[in-house]
């Protein structure tokens, strides 16, 4: 019979990570520890601690993709090592990242796309200010050769993201954000001539609002704008911030035009992880035309033995993501993505039509005609003896994360509730989160509140 010599030690055989010495002390918080640990044991620990995280599929409160292909997570893992920055080391990412841009510009009927100017940022966010910058470049290069001051800049805006805010006080600018009047959830046409002067760099339109999903009209409000320049001779442009329905509109309202279709519209920025359904960090931005971002943004940066352009607010970034966002034009097409942002449409439309059979909500936005998405708030005038901030608190206790908070100025007394309707957001789970909030409002409704309720559940920061 064969003879078999083992090597191993008796205890190796029962070895388990729970039994390492690194597993026999909690994880350093404030120093680096001094000595390395097995790295089975450190991924499972920190794994461990990473359940604490709510489960990001039942998150309905963000706009982020939560749902990916395998083939999505192995070119993130493949790609994590290239700096999309580095043209030069990394010219086929680089070209990948061009070609995302111009397919995003035919996407926004741009004119002649295959020459349009844009980039990738880290998200929308990122973008939105690089759009808010050649404006006010642009508008300050006019009035300086005009020979008029340009020391008071202001931008017009309804109920923005947070990043707006961001960008007026980083970059100097004032924010004129045109308060919500009556029932209105949006900026309107006839706010324009009340806040726009010789001093506006331009007006934002977004596309999805933060708060409802809802559309801004901005085709309405290019029309206004031009009756002003009619009257006055400004010449006011508009970025419009697609950030959640730039990929939206165009695959599954293709009708509704809000894009480069009407001139005055000079910037679009859009995530490419919300609905472009790329994993995050990725967003883009693009003008209209080369003229339209001033050649003094752009730097000539010479690294690693070459020379290359850049506008951005960070410089290394990982091309994962981009490569990521290049899988998913090619996999899935425009009828792809029209199939899945249709699905998602559907499944909130019908999630509206059963919330509104709930007695004490009423609907803001149905999912039709805006962002896949379901917006309402407490029939008014009734004492409910709860508030959505409650409802928000319940539903968690299952796991389920959907945002509330209030409207902007001037309609803070209006708190809204807002269920996002992404891609892995399937009827099945949309119908558990209805029977979950049945149950919640019965809760409450048996349990009055006696105390304050708590604040927004969902910050947008």
């Amino acid at each position: 019979m064969p003879l078999h010599h083992a090597d191993r030690h008796p205890g190796d055989a029962i070895d388990d990570i729970y039994a390492l010495d690194s597993a026999d002390r909690r994880l350093s918080k404030y120093r680096i520890p001094d000595q390395p640990s097995e790295p089975s044991a450190v991924y499972n620990l920190i794994r461990d601690e990473l359940l604490l995280d709510g489960n990001s599929r039942q998150n309905l409160a963000t706009f982020c993709t939560t749902w990916a292909e395998p083939q999505v997570r192995d070119l993130l893992s493949e790609s994590f090592d290239k700096n999309i920055v580095d043209k030069d080391e990394y010219p086929q990412s680089a070209e990948i990242e061009n070609r995302c841009v111009h397919m995003i510009a035919d996407l926004w009927h741009a004119p002649k796309s295959w020459t349009t100017i844009g980039c990738s940022t880290t998200g929308s966010s990122e973008a939105a200010m690089l759009g808010g910058l050649a404006m006010k470049w642009r508008w300050r290069k006019a009035r300086q050769a005009q020979g008029l001051p340009a020391d008071r800049p202001n931008l017009v805006t309804g109920p923005v993201q947070v990043c707006w805010e961001k960008f007026a006080r980083y970059f100097d600018v004032e924010l004129r954000q045109v308060p919500l009047e009556g029932a209105a959830n949006g900026l309107a046409p006839e706010d324009l001539r009340r806040f726009c002067d010789e001093n506006t760099i331009g007006v934002v339109a977004t596309l999805g609002v933060t708060f409802t999903g809802l559309y801004e009209p901005v085709a309405a409000l290019a029309r206004a704008l031009d009756g002003i320049e009619r009257d006055t001779g400004l010449d006011i442009p508009i970025h419009v911030d697609g950030a959640s329905g730039g990929f939206v509109a165009p695959l599954i309202q293709p009708a509704l035009e809000w894009d480069f279709r009407i001139e005055r519209v000079r910037s679009i920025n859009a995530s490419g992880h919300k609905f472009g359904l790329a994993p995050l960090g990725v967003g883009w931005i693009v003008w209209r035309s080369r003229e339209d971002l001033p050649e003094e943004l752009v730097f000539k940066v010479d690294y690693l033995g070459g020379e290359m352009p850049t506008f951005a607010l960070n410089f290394s970034r990982p091309g994962g993501e981009i490569i990521a966002q290049y899988y998913n034009f090619l996999r899935l097409g425009r009828q792809g993505y029209a199939r899945i942002h249709n699905a998602c449409a559907g499944t909130a439309r019908w999630l509206a039509a059963e919330v509104a059979k709930l007695g004490p909500l009423e609907l803001i936005h149905d999912g039709d005609g805006g962002l896949p998405c379901v917006c309402y708030r407490l029939k008014p005038g009734i004492d409910h003896g709860f508030t959505l901030y409650d409802l928000s608190d319940r539903v968690r206790i299952r796991g389920w994360q959907i945002a509330s908070y209030p409207l902007p100025a001037n309609r803070q007394q209006t708190v809204v509730q807002r269920i996002l309707v992404r891609h892995g957001v399937s009827r099945d789970l949309a119908a558990l989160l209805l029977e979950e909030i049945r149950r919640a409002l019965a809760h409450l409704a048996a349990h009055r509140a006696s105390g304050p309720s708590s604040g927004p559940s969902f910050s947008h920061n």
